[in-house]
């Protein structure tokens, strides 16, 4: 099996998804090659363990980043019979454009991979798990987190190609403020923060706890399209990231279907909100919200509302 893996890039380097997508690559009995965006981490790319070869893809559409461009001069380079980038906001909008250029089909933030193409993905808006075959060329995407990342002490060939797109919208500017901390995508705990915060300004206590956990910045699109001080790439749900963090803290949340199904795979998920029957709280349970808390003076169950006014 011929795969192509689409490096996802940050600060000029790789990010650290693209070794779990080597990965998971390398499940299927694949030495990968790895087309690298603006040439960026094609070093980094060449070093983890599995990597058949490395190509790093220049041009001048990779000053700015426009998907349509992006698209057209990495798909110009890739082989392969399968193509595989990472479940990020710009991986689906480019695998997406690869898929259609192509003509193939493409199965959008996977879950589980394995021998023969089977794959696992979320559907009805995360409320259920569907398992499929995927025949013939393809395109996938695949959710970070999710899968173990390849090992470093790779010794892969670099190559360089110059090949650009039409460029036909360029972001001038990509989310600078956003990228100055841990991105939710990456992150192993996670603090959001919904309309129920109240103001804009009060994410500033969220931000004070992430700086001690070590955490990053979340919030609802309830959040984001209500204060222009929130960034679309902090948005978790449907039509924002989908994370899969070890810990999961909601802060004033109510938890709509739609942010559900970006962060009901987290490990462990609090809910804090005034009300205990919020979905977030409970996430689409029929019992109301329970609360364990243990401390010196013993062991003491807070169950639906009782949560937040004991």
């Amino acid at each position: 099996m011929d795969v192509t893996i689409i490096a996802e890039t940050q600060d000029g380097g790789l990010h650290p998804v693209t070794a779990q997508l080597v990965g998971a690559a390398s499940s299927l009995g694949a030495s990968p090659t790895v087309v690298c965006p603006g040439g960026a981490g094609g070093d980094e790319a060449c070093g983890i363990s599995g990597v058949g070869k490395v190509l790093a893809v220049t041009g001048d559409c990779f000053a700015t980043y426009d998907g349509g461009a992006w698209a057209e001069a990495l798909d110009a380079v890739a082989g392969g019979d399968v193509v595989i980038g990472a479940a990020t906001t710009s991986g689906r909008d480019i695998c997406s454009r690869i898929a259609a250029r192509r003509g193939v089909s493409i199965v959008q933030d996977v879950t589980a991979l394995s021998p023969g193409l089977n794959v696992t993905h979320p559907i009805y808006s995360g409320k259920a798990m569907q398992d499929l075959t995927v025949s013939g060329d393809c395109v996938l995407t695949l959710r970070a987190n999710t899968f173990p990342p390849a090992s470093s002490g790779g010794s892969a060939q670099l190559s360089t190609v110059q090949q650009s797109g039409d460029v036909r919208l360029a972001v001038a500017e990509a989310f600078a403020r956003a990228s100055e901390r841990l991105d939710v995508s990456d992150a192993d705990i996670i603090i959001s923060g919904g309309r129920g915060m109240g103001n804009p300004d009060n994410f500033s206590h969220l931000y004070e706890v992430a700086d001690v956990i070590g955490a990053a910045v979340g919030a609802s699109r309830a959040a984001v399209d209500t204060w222009e001080d929130i960034p679309h790439s902090m948005q978790v749900g449907q039509t924002g990231k989908t994370v899969n963090p070890s810990l999961y803290i909601a802060v004033g949340i109510s938890g709509a279907i739609q942010h559900l199904a970006g962060m009901r795979t987290s490990k462990y998920i609090v809910a804090i909100n005034k009300d205990g029957e919020v979905g977030c709280a409970r996430m689409g349970s029929d019992r109301p919200a329970t609360m364990t808390v243990r401390d010196t003076g013993g062991v003491t169950t807070f169950e639906g509302s009782a949560l937040f006014t004991s």
